[in-house]
């Protein structure tokens, strides 16, 4: 009876199904590959649904247990296209066999399926880095209001100090050494500039030698055989015309270059050894009494009683337009060469970028100036090298506004690693200057460890 109800429903669906399989047969040669799926696609999911229709039994539809029709239509009759079945795939991949195989031949864009869109995950990344952002902003500040900050009144008191100490040098200098050819003393530095930071403790006084522009000339450092950039000789010229002697100056004279190790020397023993700076210390009110070797030329104030400040006596002298000063190479072998004054150009820069924008420059030089002196690993850092690397950042950042302080502090600390690891880092002002030229491999390697590991938690710079 089975066999025979069989038979009978193929009977009865003959004709339907001989006209389905037409169908199919043909619709490629009409409808072309895509059409002929999108047919076959259409014509199985009504005769799978005619199918379940005939079959249906003729009593009641019972219910499942949950309450649905047990022999309800397919759950994906008019849902899309992409989510088929397992036996709608099976009947979909046999009736497709006959379609041609070459990709070029197929639409392959409809088979496609949808990649999800990572926007939400993209935004919630974003926002996390925002809120990292926004929380390393907030602690810069912090730090700069809590640890790089000076009071004003520091400051101030600071600058008289070094006032009056340059008053009492000038006047001794001209009674006791009038024949000295010098030009006016003026003091500089950091704390002038208002570039100081954590507390008021240092500044220059420039001592300008006066030269006969005859008798001087400057030779690069790159054009003698140490070959180093950013420093010059200064050589004693035309001696047949201007014998030794014809310039106060030639006493300081090794090798025919005039030394600079030798100059400081002479100031020394004046400022050293030949003013009563005891006495000059009780008529002001301060405790004044040259520092301890090896800071040579440098006089420590005590203008309260729990602030000291140390004042670097340091001779400079001008040739054209080229400006020296007598801050020796950290090498021994080099104590020969006057080194160029880069700094006053260097923070007149970028004084002037920061006063066109109101820009942040100046404040995430403070920030790394303080961070650099609290951590001894980063000690070698000098303020010049910082501020090349913000300078060398102006040129590729334009929006130094306040609000992108923390965006910069970091892009700073990755260029400093990138300059360390390459281990040159060009002055802005001369390129052909290396920066980091003094430095030794073991300085090196261990100023880019330091700043690496910072990089995944900047914080802890912070807390130095």
């Amino acid at each position: 009876m089975a066999g025979a109800g069989q038979r009978k429903g193929k009977k009865d669906d003959n004709g339907i199904g001989t006209a389905i399989d037409f169908v199919l047969s043909n619709a490629r040669l009409v409808l072309g590959v895509g059409g002929a799926a999108m047919l076959g696609i259409a014509t199985l999911a009504v005769k799978r649904m005619y199918d379940r229709a005939i079959s249906a039994p003729s009593s009641p539809t019972r219910l499942s247990q949950s309450g649905k029709r047990s022999w309800e239509e397919p759950n994906w009759l008019g849902s899309s296209s992409h989510l088929l079945t397992q036996d709608m795939k099976t009947s979909l991949s046999r009736s497709l066999q006959t379609l041609p195989t070459d990709p070029s031949a197929t639409d392959t864009d409809f088979f496609r399926p949808t990649k999800p869109k990572p926007s939400a995950k993209r935004s919630q990344m974003e926002l996390k880095k925002s809120r990292l952002r926004l929380s390393l902003q907030e602690k810069l500040f912090a730090y700069y209001r809590r640890k790089v900050a000076i009071p004003a009144e520091e400051q101030a008191r600071a600058k008289q100090a070094a006032v009056d100490i340059c008053a009492e040098l000038r006047s001794f200098l001209r009674a006791k050494l009038p024949d000295m050819p010098l030009r006016d003393m003026y003091l500089s530095g950091s704390l002038y500039d208002d570039l100081q930071v954590v507390t008021a403790d240092h500044i220059q006084l420039i001592v300008p030698l006066m030269l006969e522009q005859n008798l001087w000339s400057c030779i690069p450092g790159e054009d003698t055989i140490m070959n180093i950039p950013g420093f010059y000789l200064v050589r004693r010229e035309n001696p047949e015309y201007f014998p030794r002697g014809s310039s106060y100056w030639d006493r300081c004279v090794v090798g025919g270059y005039l030394s600079p190790k030798t100059v400081a020397n002479t100031f020394e023993k004046v400022v050293a050894g030949s003013i009563n700076w005891p006495a000059i210390g009780t008529l002001l009110d301060y405790v004044i009494r040259p520092a301890a070797p090896p800071a040579d030329l440098t006089l420590e104030v005590q203008y309260d009683p729990e602030r000291h400040l140390y004042i670097d006596f340091l001779p400079s002298l001008t040739l054209g337009d080229i400006i020296l000063v007598a801050k020796p190479h950290r090498l021994a072998q080099n104590d020969n060469l006057w080194r160029l004054s880069l700094r006053p150009a260097e923070t007149a820069r970028l004084r002037a970028l920061d006063q066109c924008d109101s820009g942040c420059r100046c404040l995430c030089l403070k920030i790394l100036k303080a961070v650099c002196k609290s951590n001894p690993a980063l000690g070698h850092l000098t303020a010049s090298q910082l501020t090349n690397v913000i300078l060398h950042l102006c040129q590729e950042e334009s929006d130094w506004s306040q609000d992108m302080l923390a965006d910069r502090f970091l892009q700073t600390l990755k260029g400093l690693i990138r300059y360390l690891e390459a281990g040159v880092l060009p002055s802005a002002l001369n390129p052909k200057v290396n920066l980091f030229s003094e430095l030794t491999p073991e300085e090196v390697d261990e100023l880019g460890y330091t700043l690496y590991s910072s990089l995944s938690e900047p914080e802890v710079l912070l807390q130095t």
